[in-house]
């Protein structure tokens, strides 16, 4: 959204122009403006506009930086071209921490300071958003900055070798493949680089030494960018603000580093570092040794060029916050000390406030807010501030909205709505006679009387008063709706393809199931020279007795990872042309028949059985899908329709929503279930905890509270007596929508005309519940979530004998979670609470026992006393229990300790930090849920995974952990369910009877014989096919993805056919 259009009208304003005139000539005494906070965005906006030069915009706290940065794009959008706006990452760690900056910080601050370093060629305004903590924290000066940035254009010459030695320097590191900020990959006359200042990796052709193209290429799928096809210079930055090329100067400022109080382990890895620094070569957390690198680090200030303008958000709460920051970080010095983890006297990574007030004063900063760098606040608003006021708040009263834009239009006022309602908008407000247009966007001023109705999300609106010709009004959905903006959404999130993912994710030396050949091992890619000249290439497996085999790369369908005995138990090599692997795939076809049949038998009534037929969409049901306050996933949308259908479909539909924690599941059966009632029947939502029925509660009442629907919840929340008006409404058709735990399954709940379960999590619920499921299911509708398959169910959905849908896309602003495995230590435990607090967040403490979590709470709170605590168990009487959980999701207190009362589905973005204390005792998929409580906003989040240092792991617990730290790419659900199915072994799938099965063939192929079974049983055969691919699977261009090529084998065969072949016994080609 586009709204630069609003910018001409301020510069008529007589009280801006005057201001402005102030500025620009520095006659303004810079006292508060005290203006009205939504509007501070378009002023910094205007004021780049008007100015044409660089604006550094401080904004104390980290997650109001965001929301200013997001707001100034909608202001001043790339496309337009009046500016650049750039934000300056907060660092990942805390001051003297020794953790690793992740890849998307590294870009965001390395793109800013590099847009600072390049304002002398010329180019247009920019605006760098930035908050006190990424403006305290010290960086590589300037002019290093400038030296290791260089210009490579196409046709100029260039040493490879030099080159490439040159970029380690500057902190690239060499991969396979390039798909990360800061990587470089070499293949032959290819190189591949991506430098965090641009937004895409870099393809450098090269003939001869000469640079024969360059090309930029999308890191997802390895393929050029159509528009980029052609690209004449491009400019190459360093990857780390600490350049390890300067390494043997940060040695020689590093030889008094007093060493004595350091542990042997953290004092190794100090050592291990010192010698990578002597080879000039780059490691993870070098960033650490940014005061020793250089001689006189910089801060952001140092690249503020002459004549740029510094406008500070709020001056007291900048000041109040740095000097917190401070005394925190000397905080966090002594613990580390304390704890053995730092030397005794390391040089300080970050500026105090004396230190960064004169540089701030020096500037004259234009304070937007009410108070001064020194604490002051001013006595009263500017005349500027007292033009800007708040908007009405309507609260979704359309009658009101109508009547007050009629006014508005008579009084000669200019209107502007900015909503994701516009359409409904549009319709209301042309039956009350305003004839108005949606737009995508606002480029041209609105004119006197004018009404423009924009379709989009901004935080906050404002009345701008005093404009020659009548005032502005700026409404957003928050005025208008009462809704809040939700989280900007970001294009080009890589995803977890799954099963595809998993199933490629073959290493050298892992085995593999051949369907002809059956179980070898992966050795790797190999090229062979074919008689007419061309190379092909091959994936080598071997067998036992020394057997080889060479698969084409076409073939790659016909291979797949071995999972199925379980990590501790080995498969046996079969041997190549025996007749051992021919009996045991007979063995096993013979017992998938079997079990087919049960499955067919199991699932047979769902299709012979007549169900509701639902009604198409109405109109109610298209505004209840307008209102919700996110942009959809691609997949989400699929999943919607494909739900929608089903419904609509005479055959009562038993569909499995699978999808990542937070990926949007809950829209999914919202929608559902009021469709189902629309249509005069009854919802049943059926969730595992009465935490998690209460926020569905909640969530369903919002949504659904402009409609004539009937929310209810059954849980232990409710007393007796509320429970029984429940009871008696679903009885009498009072209730519309039902929402509790396994309660709903009691034989004393009767509905009068219950048309759709939604069932989340139905591996969490035990036996006799399931069956209760079960029973429900041949004659009403059953649409079942789940964010981590078992085993079972994803084995059933494989096989085709339950509807699937999947939502793989993230919300595009979602990062994956930073995963830690460490010892209890309360020093870590302390920073981890202290870094999410500082940007205002909140942590989950999860203790896996209700035993001694009071006295975990107090030591807690004796170890951050700058935090606050709440405890919530299951245990607890529901009231309280109620109490503490909705004071944790208003906000009321930082750290909430817990048990695994919050694994499934609890949504509190604002949570983005979890401390699993005894990880080691939690199964993986459960680990999994409790990791997915956080994450759920465009902020980094971290999760803790501590075990006892005083008791050993066991293998099988750090396989577990390990897995989890390993499948941190967003949806990574599959993955973790296959994982478990590994190192479990895979005899639970069905039942202890299929394990030997299921080890002596895969799990793998196991699935595709029971998928053929299955079919063969429906009478429903498809053809296969094979697909002949002319060019070599290395080729630059291509899918590849590793050195080993099985992804990309496995993709292009794939392609061909989803099973492989018609018959997996058949003989190779």
């Amino acid at each position: 959204m586009n709204l630069s259009g609003i910018l001409p009208l301020l510069a008529e304003h007589p009280i801006y122009n005057s201001f402005l005139t102030d500025v620009r000539e520095g006659q303004s005494d810079r006292a508060p403006l005290s203006l009205y906070g939504p509007a501070r965005a378009v002023l910094v906006a205007s004021l780049a506009r008007e100015l044409g030069s660089t604006i550094i915009y401080m904004v104390a706290r980290s997650e109001h930086a965001r929301q200013a940065y997001e707001e100034l794009q909608v202001w001043l959008p790339p496309a337009s071209g009046l500016a650049t706006v750039s934000l300056l990452a907060d660092p990942d760690s805390l001051p003297y921490e020794r953790i690793p900056w992740s890849r998307e910080t590294r870009q965001a601050r390395l793109s800013a300071l590099a847009a600072l370093a390049r304002r002398d060629r010329g180019s247009g305004p920019l605006v760098v958003v930035a908050s006190a903590r990424a403006l305290m924290q010290k960086t590589l000066p300037p002019r290093e900055l400038k030296l290791a940035t260089r210009l490579l254009r196409a046709g100029q010459a260039l040493d490879l070798s030099e080159t490439l030695l040159r970029w380690l320097g500057l902190g690239y590191r060499t991969d396979a493949v390039v798909e990360e900020v800061g990587q470089v990959s070499r293949r032959g006359g290819i190189v591949d680089i991506w430098p965090p200042n641009m937004l895409w990796p870099v393809r450098i052709e090269l003939f001869g030494d000469e640079v024969d193209s360059l090309r930029l290429f999308d890191p997802t799928t390895q393929r050029t960018i159509p528009e980029a096809r052609h690209v004449h210079e491009v400019m190459i930055g360093p990857a780390s603000e600490a350049l390890p090329r300067l390494g043997a100067l940060a040695l020689e400022r590093m030889a008094d580093l007093d060493l004595r109080p350091m542990h042997p382990p953290a004092r190794n890895e100090l050592e291990q570092q010192r010698e990578q620094l002597r080879e000039s070569t780059g490691f993870k957390g070098q960033e650490w040794y940014i005061p020793y690198l250089y001689s006189q680090p910089a801060t952001l200030m140092d690249y503020a060029p002459d004549g740029a303008l510094l406008v500070v958000d709020d001056g007291a709460e900048f000041m109040t916050l740095v000097s917190e920051l401070e005394a925190q970080a000397a905080q966090t010095q002594r613990d580390l000390i304390t704890g053995g983890d730092l030397p005794a006297n390391p040089l300080p990574p970050h500026l105090t406030w004396n230190e960064l007030k004169p540089l701030l004063e020096s500037r004259r900063p234009i304070l937007l807010g009410h108070g001064d760098l020194d604490g002051r606040t001013a006595p009263g608003a500017s005349p500027l501030a007292r033009h800007f006021v708040p908007g009405p708040r309507y609260g979704g009263q359309v009658k009101q909205i109508v009547a007050d834009v009629e006014k508005q239009h008579q009084a000669g006022h200019r209107t502007v709505l900015v909503t994701r309602q516009a359409t409904r908008l549009a319709d209301l407000l042309e039956e009350a006679g305003q004839i108005v247009t949606v737009e995508e966007d606002l480029l041209d001023p609105p004119a006197e009387r004018a009404l423009r109705l924009v379709k989009g999300v901004l935080d906050e609106g404002w009345v701008l008063r005093g404009l020659p010709a009548g005032s502005l009004h700026l409404y957003s959905d928050a005025e208008l709706f009462g809704w809040t903006k939700p989280s900007r959404r970001r294009a080009q999130r890589p995803r977890a393809s799954a099963p595809e993912a998993f199933f490629a994710d073959v290493a050298a030396g892992d085995y593999v199931v051949h369907m002809e050949h059956g179980i070898g091992r992966f050795v790797g890619l190999i090229k062979m020279p074919m008689d007419d000249g061309s190379v092909r290439e091959y994936l080598q497996l071997d067998y036992a007795m020394g057997d080889r085999l060479f698969v084409p790369v076409h073939q790659a369908d016909r291979l797949s990872r071995y999972v199925g005995a379980g990590e501790q138990h080995a498969p046996i090599l079969h041997r190549l042309g025996a007749a051992d692997w021919e009996r045991v795939k007979k063995q096993t076809r013979k017992a998938v028949d079997d079990i087919a049949a049960d499955l067919l038998e199991l699932y047979a009534s769902r299709e012979t059985t007549e169900g509701h037929s639902f009604s198409p969409d109405g109109v109610w049901q298209s505004e209840l899908e307008a209102a919700f306050p996110y942009e959809e996933t691609g997949d989400q949308l699929v999943a919607i329709e494909s739900v929608k259908h089903d419904m609509e479909s005479s055959r009562p539909m038993d569909r499995l929503i699978c999808g990542d924690v937070g990926y949007g599941k809950t829209e999914v059966a919202l929608r559902a279930a009021f469709k189902a009632v629309m249509d005069g029947k009854q919802v049943a939502v059926l969730v595992p905890t009465t935490v998690l029925a209460q926020q569905h509660a909640q969530t369903f009442s919002r949504r659904l509270a402009a409609f004539p629907v009937t929310v209810e919840m059954l849980s232990r929340f409710r007393t007796a007596a509320q429970q029984n008006e429940v009871l008696k409404g679903l009885l009498d058709g009072s209730v519309d929508v039902v929402i509790g735990t396994h309660r709903l399954l009691s034989k004393d709940v009767t509905f009068k005309d219950l048309g759709l379960l939604v069932v989340d999590e139905e591996q969490r619920f035990g036996v006799t519940h399931k069956e209760r499921i079960k029973q429900l299911r041949s004659h009403v509708d059953v649409l079942t979530l789940t964010a981590t398959p078992i085993p079972r169910t994803l084995h059933m959905s494989m096989t085709g004998v339950r509807d699937l849908s999947t939502i793989e896309t993230p919300p595009e602003e979602r990062l994956p979670i930073q995963t830690t495995i460490a010892e209890y230590d309360e020093t870590l435990i302390r920073q981890a609470i202290l870094r999410e607090i500082d940007r205002g967040g909140q942590v989950f403490f999860v203790h896996n026992r209700v035993r001694g979590i009071t006295q975990i709470a107090k030591r807690l709170e004796r170890i951050v006393p700058e935090a606050t605590f709440g405890v919530g168990h299951g245990q607890m009487p529901e009231r309280e229990l109620e109490k503490v959980m909705l004071a944790f999701a208003e906000g009321e207190f930082n750290v909430l300790v817990c048990t695994t009362i919050i694994e499934s589905g609890l949504d509190i973005p604002n949570a983005n930090t979890i401390v699993i204390n005894r990880a080691d005792k939690f199964g993986l998929a459960q680990l999994y849920q409790l990791r997915g409580r956080v994450g759920r906003a465009a902020v980094r989040s971290y999760a803790y995974l501590l075990y006892d240092r005083n008791q050993a792991l066991s293998p099988v617990a750090r396989d577990r952990l390990v897995a989890l730290q390993e499948a941190s790419e967003l949806g990574a659900g599959f993955r973790i369910a296959m994982r478990d199915l590994e190192i479990r072994g895979a005899g639970e799938l069905l039942g202890r009877k299929q394990h030997g099965h299921i080890a002596a063939v895969g799990f793998d192929l196991y699935c595709r014989l029971l998928a053929k079974a299955v079919e063969d049983l429906k009478e429903g055969k498809v053809a296969g096919g094979r697909l002949q691919v002319a060019a070599e699977a290395g080729e630059p261009d291509g899918d590849g993805k590793g050195a080993n090529g099985s992804e990309r084998g496995e993709r292009l065969a794939g392609r061909a056919d989803a099973v492989g072949y018609d018959d997996p016994m058949a003989p190779a080609v």
